[in-house]
């Protein structure tokens, strides 16, 4: 039996945008919930222990989903979780020579090395809409984050986390494809746990003491760790990577919201203002892709026959 229906389809789009959204909530939420968590655990021991849990948890539910991907996917999401590891292990270790908000912002200038290395490496073509997006992205960052910024060791260090994680967002929009997403995500926590490993295994890997450690270790691993990396996956195999970008930049936005909401934090107007901004870089982007899939729908198409 088939159907007919116009070539305009379902925005699925919408679907992969929100999905984003509520895995940047999750990121944001892991700044109120881990704030003094470092100073009882080391901080390549907590990574560690949580991408190491959150790859066991996926595997023991989807056992089959790495054996089901092609040897060329293997490879593809070993490299994307070496990527992501070792901006994670960046990104750590820079925090420890830098201030948060610092730190916060020139991880978050993703935003810009995104589009770059798409233009380059996949030669995208960005619109003036898309780059304006970028830009007011940028700021809201800035004005969310920063109170001075000097580069030093540090600073360089996180900075060089960005442009790893910018690369992930890239390739992740190249190689993932909706049907794979859990296997993919599995390999990829494997090879970030590993990464991570690597970095606390000198030291020697010391476990949290505290019951409510392990709570916000479980949490991490399998809500903003696990299903995150999944929906991630799952989401980028139907946006753009600068897109993606974008909408990602929600996270320090989501993490200011739970320290008012939960921390005893107050709403000043660097929050309203920097949160402004983002939000209107994500509209700007939204938009454009509207545009487009509306342009692209024009005419209306003839009618496609699909199996019901």
């Amino acid at each position: 039996m088939t159907t007919p229906f116009r070539s305009r389809q379902t925005p699925v789009t919408t679907l992969a945008t929100l999905g984003l959204l509520a895995v940047t909530a999750a990121w944001g939420s892991t700044f109120f919930l881990f704030k003094d968590l470092g100073t009882r655990l080391p901080v390549a021991d907590f990574l560690s222990v949580r991408f190491v849990l959150a790859a066991l948890a996926l595997t023991l539910v989807a056992p089959r989903a790495m054996a089901a991907l092609s040897r060329a996917e293997r490879r593809q999401a070993v490299a994307l979780g070496v990527v992501y590891g070792v901006a994670q292990v960046l990104q750590t270790t820079g925090l420890q020579h830098t201030s948060a908000s610092v730190s916060g912002f020139l991880t978050g200038m993703y935003v810009v090395v995104t589009p770059l290395l798409a233009a380059v490496l996949l030669r995208d073509r960005m619109s003036r809409q898309a780059w304006l997006a970028v830009a007011l992205a940028t700021a809201g960052l800035g004005v969310l984050s920063l109170e001075g910024l000097a580069l030093g060791t540090g600073e360089l260090v996180t900075l060089a986390s960005a442009v790893l994680y910018a690369a992930h967002i890239v390739a992740l929009g190249l190689w993932s494809r909706p049907g794979s997403a859990l296997g993919l995500t599995a390999v990829q926590l494997w090879a970030v746990a590993a990464v991570c490993s690597v970095a606390a295994v000198p030291g020697g890997v010391q476990l949290p003491a505290q019951a409510g450690d392990w709570v916000a270790l479980v949490y991490a691993a399998l809500v903003a760790g696990t299903l995150a990396l999944v929906v991630q996956t799952w989401a980028q195999a139907h946006l753009p990577a600068t897109r993606a970008a974008v909408v990602m930049t929600m996270e320090p936005v989501w993490a200011a919201g739970f320290a008012v909401a939960f921390g005893g934090e107050l709403l000043g107007p660097r929050l309203v203002v920097g949160g402004a901004l983002v939000l209107a870089a994500m509209y700007l982007a939204e938009a454009r892709t509207a545009d487009d899939a509306h342009d692209a729908d024009l005419p209306p198409g003839p009618l496609v026959p699909v199996a019901a």
